[in-house]
């Protein structure tokens, strides 16, 4: 993974930061009632709105498609970097999804494109012992995710919603999406991933956010 960083716009929101591993260590949001059927639409403890509202560490990488590249490395056959033009020649996906957000908020709905996660991994081929992956954002984010939620038909390294390129603010040029999880695990402005037979945590697993972080069970905090 190349080390160069794009600048970065903003500062990072100490106090949000803090406030959100409050609401680890007290529990904010827990029902106590987890949904594991999906008998609801409505995971447990959310509710639905319309807009898309912005979270972020409070840092925006200022990256242009002339600048990005994507790259996966670590337990695989066959290492990858890609430029933008390179990215879009990779067969692509279009699908509509539920987005879920650990602080509370869920939108229906939502019509993403991008390349398929089950093409990536036919690219790269992950070693028989690679059970888990780390995400890399350009803003110096990571989260980790088990290989079995990533190796999914509703998985995709999103470049547009709604029909139109994801802006800069939601992760754009390229973002995780990955629906079944809350959206902290969605990396944004995606840089890289490492395949490793390590369940290693991420930035927010690290600060009290749990490892696999599904919404109709709850899973919000360790």
């Amino acid at each position: 993974m190349d080390d160069a960083n794009p600048p970065l716009l903003g500062a990072l929101k100490e106090k949000l930061i803090a406030a959100k591993q409050c609401w680890a260590r007290d529990g904010r949001r827990l029902t106590g009632a987890p949904d594991i059927d999906h008998h609801r639409r409505l995971p447990p403890g959310q509710r639905e709105v319309t807009d898309w509202p912005v979270l972020d560490l409070g840092v925006v990488p200022n990256l242009s498609t002339r600048d990005w590249s994507f790259s996966v490395g670590g337990m695989v056959e066959r290492t990858v970097e890609w430029n933008w033009d390179q990215f879009l020649a990779q067969p692509q996906l279009s699908l509509r999804v539920d987005m879920h957000c650990v602080t509370a908020w869920s939108r229906y709905d939502n019509d993403f494109v991008g390349v398929p996660a089950l093409r990536l991994l036919d690219v790269v081929r992950p070693l028989p012992e690679a059970r888990f992956l780390m995400l890399h954002g350009y803003d110096g984010y990571t989260t980790n995710l088990p290989l079995a939620d990533f190796a999914d038909d509703d998985v995709v390294l999103a470049h547009s919603w709604q029909g139109r390129p994801i802006s800069r603010e939601h992760g754009g040029p390229m973002r995780l999406i990955l629906p079944k999880l809350y959206l902290w695990k969605s990396a944004k402005w995606l840089r890289h991933i490492t395949f490793s037979d390590r369940d290693d945590p991420g930035y927010w697993e690290q600060r009290g956010y749990h490892r696999r972080g599904d919404p109709w069970k709850e899973e919000r905090y360790d």
